[in-house]
């Protein structure tokens, strides 16, 4: 889309927004608001770059009276060039799902107790960055392990407000997706050895009800008890709720609530989610093979990171990171990890732009 239509679109959005009718619908309004939020940077930027080289037009000519004005128009224009390739970043196609929260599902895998075990951990780092970031976290679901680990987990990260372009919880951590590896000695390890374990991660956009249209005569529904570790049984009703979507055979199971109502109410959001996640992935299977000359980097469906305690190393395998403050990491300390990742997709999209 044309500069020039981009701002008209954001006048637009002003006068729109400014009418009290239009916040008379809450989702309506949203909608709008976010649209206005993510143009925003684009207009200010727009609009410095301007007023820049305005003033790089003034310094050239008062340059044939004062010398010193000169140099001032080669600084303006070096600002210039800074604000071109910042307003070229912004107008790369953002992901239609910048703005939405986020479903992140935990599951251990290969190596049994220390699995779910490691599993915990890295839910501990997730909401350890969650808290620095001020985003609200709600654990949908849990299975414990008998070691107090997880053996799966699907908990919610939400936005707090419209965030700005880039920071929200989907930018952010949107290529979480993968096999995580783990390499260390585990506490039910009595010789001292190192293992190697792994966990899947599966990071999904909280969809809507506007965003996917779910049919009851779609739905299979089972109920049970609610199982602990080791599945003795938790509850004395049948409060555990099952959903298969039957044209997809998708599978959701929610546990945690007490209702049978509020479990499956639970578990049609993560539902929906999956759906949404699933026909996002088939548009782009689509677009992909219009354009097989365009390589993703990040990939998530690709073993991603390995976490190596002796060395106290992380490694994330998509983009060659490696750093030796692994413990920090676990920590929540997860910026320069997802940076990376960040660059590299930016990369990528600045280079099939041109």
């Amino acid at each position: 889309m044309k500069l020039d239509d981009l701002l008209g679109e954001y006048y637009e959005l002003e006068q729109q927004l400014a009418d009290p009718a239009v916040h008379a619908d809450p989702s309506l309004a949203r909608r709008l608001g976010r649209r206005y939020s993510q143009l925003t940077p684009i207009i200010a930027a727009y609009r410095e770059l301007m007023r820049v080289e305005s003033d790089i037009e003034t310094a050239k000519e008062l340059a044939a009276e004062d010398p010193a004005f000169a140099e001032e128009a080669e600084e303006l224009t070096g600002r210039a060039a800074e604000l071109t390739e910042r307003l070229r970043t912004l107008l790369i196609p953002r992901d239609p799902n910048d703005d939405k929260d986020l479903i992140l599902e935990v599951k251990a895998g290969e190596g049994g107790e220390e699995s779910a075990l490691f599993a915990a951990d890295l839910v501990r780092m997730y909401l350890r960055y969650a808290e620095k970031r001020s985003w609200k976290t709600e654990v949908i679901d849990a299975t414990h392990s008998d070691l107090g680990g997880y053996k799966d987990i699907t908990i919610a990260f939400k936005n707090r407000g419209a965030p700005e372009p880039g920071t929200g919880v989907w930018p952010q951590l949107k290529f979480e997706g993968g096999v995580h590896r783990v390499q260390r000695v585990p506490v039910t390890e009595s010789q001292g050895r190192i293992h190697t374990s792994a966990v899947g991660v599966l990071v999904v956009p909280e969809a809507e009800e506007v965003d996917v249209e779910i049919h009851e005569n779609e739905l299979r529904v089972d109920v049970y008890r609610s199982s602990g570790p080791g599945g003795q049984s938790v509850n004395t009703t049948d409060s555990a709720v099952r959903i298969t979507h039957l044209p997809t055979g998708i599978v959701v199971s929610c546990q945690n609530e007490k209702s049978q109502l509020q479990n499956k109410e639970s578990a049609l959001r993560v539902l929906r989610a999956r759906l949404l996640a699933e026909a996002q992935a088939s548009a782009d299977a689509e677009a992909q093979a219009e354009r097989k000359s365009q390589v993703r980097t990040v990939d998530r469906s690709e073993r991603v990171r390995t976490y190596n305690y002796p060395e106290n190393r992380i490694s994330d395998h998509r983009v060659n990171f490696k750093a030796y403050n692994l413990d920090q990491v676990l920590n929540g300390e997860l910026d320069a990890v997802l940076q990376a990742l960040i660059d590299a997709d930016t990369k990528e999209r600045l280079e099939a732009a041109q």
